[in-house]
């Protein structure tokens, strides 16, 4: 593990510091293949500030800290404000033995985690990319997820919630890009949440640490900066499970979480402007356990279901809800569901802009499905 981590870091660092003297004049940065669109202002939970996703984390992670005194926070590089900065100032503000590093070695510090939350400490543990989550995946699978079924309900570890950064980022190539949701969707006991913004990122996640179930946060990385809207100051949840439907449509149901939905966003004003289709857009925002009845309901009304990850599309979350939607809905489908995924390949570095499923697959899709 040590020595994948450090030179894997240590290159990451580099392309995150603008003062870094990797970067030179024949350099160029490459556009997002994206356009973050923010939320309007929420009114419902208070006044409100400018964050970004990593200062809306940050602010998720001080209020459990202020309000619980049971609360710890540990990982790698934590105790300085990690990789990302999501917890940055915490230490100071609430001491060492709250905000505490670990060493490198991921099976331990979800070892830990699980040992906390079953001693009733409200346990965060953060991993430092999503990509290095598998030498836990033992505990979370076997441990954590398990606990409290092979106890009878004597015991649980429902305190413990585990943050990751995850998803593309540009430039993460193999081991900074994956997106390892489909994997622990297989997994009964556990939650897996991923946002699309900073409200959202700090609403679910304050719903992840208060649920009395062990919780995968996954966090994605290219939105810690490139998101920012007007988040609420005050404590908030958004409920679990359930999915959000964020633009109405009558043609083609676009599902996808995370990053991805900003690409459909922009697909799906690409249908109307050029095909005049009319899509309704759904951020699923929980893995397991997903909305089935939102996704289904808004099936019905279009007739048709693109669903779309960066992850592999073999044996990806999308093909578990295109099974859903098969058996649920299938007198109701106008043409066969469309997967516009991630290609079945390890996360390239140079072809990464290939690889991605961008707006232009998705437009592609859509077209197929509605000439079917």
């Amino acid at each position: 593990m040590l020595s994948l981590h450090i030179p894997t870091l240590s290159a990451t660092l580099l392309k995150l510091s603008p003062s870094s003297n990797s970067r030179t004049k024949t350099q160029r940065r490459h556009a997002a293949h994206f356009t973050f669109q923010p939320d309007p202002v929420p009114t419902q939970y208070g006044p409100t500030q400018k964050m970004n996703l990593f200062q809306s984390v940050t602010s998720a992670l001080d209020n459990t800290l202020a309000s619980d005194p049971t609360a710890v926070i540990f990982g790698e590089d934590v105790a300085f404000g990690g990789v990302f900065r999501c917890t940055v100032g915490l230490r100071d503000k609430y001491g060492k033995d709250r905000v505490f590093n670990t060493p490198l070695c991921e099976q331990g510090i979800v070892g830990f985690g699980i040992g906390a939350a079953v001693a009733g400490a409200t346990a965060i543990a953060e991993i430092q990319f999503a990509d290095y989550i598998y030498p836990a995946f033992d505990q979370i699978v076997n441990e954590a997820a398990k606990y409290r079924y092979r106890s009878g309900n004597l015991f649980d570890c429902g305190n413990l919630t585990i943050r990751a950064p995850w998803g593309c980022v540009g430039h993460g190539s193999l081991y900074h890009s994956q997106s390892p949701e489909a994997f622990f969707a297989h997994c009964p006991g556990i939650k897996v949440v991923i946002p699309r913004s900073p409200v959202q990122a700090k609403g679910l996640l304050l719903a992840c640490i208060a649920d009395q179930n062990p919780c995968i946060f996954f966090e994605p990385k290219i939105l810690y900066r490139a998101a920012v809207e007007q988040v609420p100051v005050e404590p908030y949840t958004i409920p679990l499970s359930q999915a959000e439907i964020l633009q109405e449509g009558s043609d083609v149901t676009l599902v996808a979480w995370g990053t991805q939905i900003h690409v459909m966003r922009e697909v799906a004003n690409m249908a109307q402007e050029k095909l005049g289709v009319s899509c309704e857009l759904i951020d699923l925002q929980t893995i397991l356990p997903w909305d089935t009845e939102t996704v289904c309901k808004s099936v019905v009304k279009t007739g048709r279901l693109l669903i779309s990850h960066e992850a592999p599309i073999t044996g990806g979350f999308a093909a578990e809800i295109s099974s859903t939607v098969q058996e649920e809905c299938f007198l109701n489908l106008e043409a066969p569901i469309s997967r516009v995924c991630g290609y079945d390949t390890p996360f390239p570095h140079i072809f990464e802009p290939f690889y991605i499923p961008d707006k232009w697959k998705c437009f592609e899709a859509i077209k197929k499905m509605i000439n079917y």
